[in-house]
């Protein structure tokens, strides 16, 4: 017995150790698979980097540090700019174009879309160098929107009433307590206009529109990729392969390396699209989309 017991010795204290730290295993395990290189070709320095834009833009603290870092990277020669969204709040949209401006001015920026380039995200791609879509991409849809419910039947029925102590005309506008008056809907529609004139202002200069045409190429249009190309909101029509043989073209490197994205900092990021997506749900506003 006490031989048998030597014998397997080696394995019954193997397995007491996994059993005993089997938490702790875990643990580095998943460190590991997060910060460890999955190839050779990691290991390389990158002189081109992908950054996306994925979802509704509400959010974008991170993305703009991301853009930010990547225009003072000098070993990045060259910029993917890959989206797939339909738009968001008006501001961070604006932050996102003007921060690829920023960048496009240091680097070539090429935007590229196989999905959904609309509305707040074709904002945000306006000043890059190249604008590619996928042929099954959906552009434009420049226009701005602001909307909310009456409420009003509903309260009556479960038997709310709203009591309002308030300063100033126009400091109910947009409430869901009762139908609009015509002049809060007046100044609603005020600061829709003066949005929307920048908006379509920016794209016609951006994309060297003319600005006299705009019921052509934004009044809330919706575009294939082939439409957008033959109105000028797009340069061409291809997939990722030419978007990145395009960019390759204009950063001039002769050995393309990519940057490879932190896992750890992508899945941070698609809970923070995810929760702010939410939260835009409940508290809607100004629009682009």
């Amino acid at each position: 017995m006490e031989g048998l017991k030597k014998l397997f010795l080696p394995i019954t204290a193997a397995l007491g150790f996994i059993q005993n730290h089997f938490k702790a295993m875990l643990f580095l395990l998943i460190v590991y698979l997060i910060f460890v290189p999955n190839t050779q070709e990691q290991l390389a320095p990158a002189n081109l980097q992908k950054i996306s834009l994925n979802g509704p833009i509400f959010e974008v603290s991170e993305l703009l540090k991301q853009i930010e870092a990547t225009r003072k990277d000098e070993a990045i020669k060259g910029v993917l700019f890959d989206i797939n969204s339909p738009g968001g709040a008006i501001a961070p949209s604006i932050e996102v174009a003007y921060a690829i401006k920023r960048l496009s001015a240091q680097k070539p920026v090429v935007a590229y879309s196989s999905g959904i380039m609309a509305s707040g995200s074709y904002y945000a791609a306006i000043w890059a160098d190249e604008l590619i879509a996928n042929p099954g991409t959906m552009v434009g849809s420049i226009g701005v929107i602001m909307q909310g419910a009456d409420l009003s039947e509903i309260m009556k029925k479960i038997g709310i009433k709203s009591q309002v102590v308030k300063a100033g005309k126009f400091k109910q506008v947009g409430t869901t307590e009762r139908p609009w008056e015509a002049f809060e809907r007046a100044e609603l529609d005020k600061v829709i206009q003066g949005n929307y004139e920048m908006f379509y202002s920016d794209v016609a200069k951006a994309r060297g529109l003319d600005v006299a045409k705009k019921d052509d190429f934004a009044n809330a249009h919706i575009f294939t990729a082939k439409q957008a190309k033959e109105i000028g909101l797009i340069d061409s029509v291809g997939l990722r392969y030419d978007a990145e043989a395009k960019l390759v073209a204009l950063s001039g490197v002769s050995e393309p390396s990519w940057k490879k994205e932190d896992k750890f900092d992508k899945l941070m990021k698609q809970f923070a699209t995810q929760g702010s997506s939410l939260l835009h749900i409940y508290f809607p506003e100004l629009s682009l989309r």
